[in-house]
């Protein structure tokens, strides 16, 4: 035998492969990080549906009180009595008839909003006081906002019951703004505007 047959018959012989164990062992290990990390990753993506739907919120809320300054009508946020969404009304004149009915805003800016996954208001606190904001005795809960500028003060807290979002309305701007956390994290101080110093 010459010596380079010789040198493939070892290089032959040297070859390893893996065994069945090894690899399994190999699947097992990998299938322990991908399980790991999509339980953080879902665990996130339910805190980014929380945070999308408080969002939604805030910008629907700044929307109604621009569009009711600009329109000279009060518009509504309304909150959906199954706790599934919330959307945006107001009332027009339907030229036909001549009365006014309420209508849903549905345009580029605002459209209705449906609750994804386990996201629900998990506390509503509404104080109903402005002058001029239309009382037709139902039971639904809403923030109105006037075309003065002012509003409904209004706390809410938007959440999965792991993570939670606070979105606050102050009545006398109607201005709303947005708190990461439960209600009793949100500091609201009313401001008498009469008062001297």
């Amino acid at each position: 035998m010459s010596p380079n047959q010789k040198s493939q018959i070892s290089d032959r012989k040297s070859i390893h492969g893996f065994t069945l164990i090894e690899i399994l062992l190999v699947v097992a290990i990998i299938a322990m990080v991908t399980g790991l990390g999509s339980g953080y990753c879902v665990g996130t993506y339910k805190k980014l549906l929380v945070e999308k739907a408080a969002r939604q919120f805030l910008l629907m809320a700044r929307y109604g009180r621009i569009m009711a300054i600009e329109q000279q009508r009060p518009y509504e946020l309304l909150i959906d009595p199954n706790n599934q969404g919330f959307l945006l009304a107001t009332a027009q004149m339907n030229p036909e008839t001549g009365e006014s009915q309420k209508t849903i805003v549905r345009d580029f800016f605002c459209k209705p909003v449906q609750f994804e996954g386990d996201v629900k208001f998990e506390d509503v606190q509404l104080t109903m006081y402005a002058e001029g904001a239309p009382s037709d005795g139902g039971p639904e809960q809403r923030i109105v906002f006037l075309p003065n500028g002012s509003a409904e003060s209004a706390i809410l807290q938007i959440g999965d019951g792991k993570s939670h979002c606070s979105i606050a309305v102050v009545a006398a701007t109607g201005k709303a703004s947005l708190y990461p956390g439960v209600i009793t994290d949100v500091k609201t101080a009313s401001v008498d505007l009469d008062l001297e110093e």
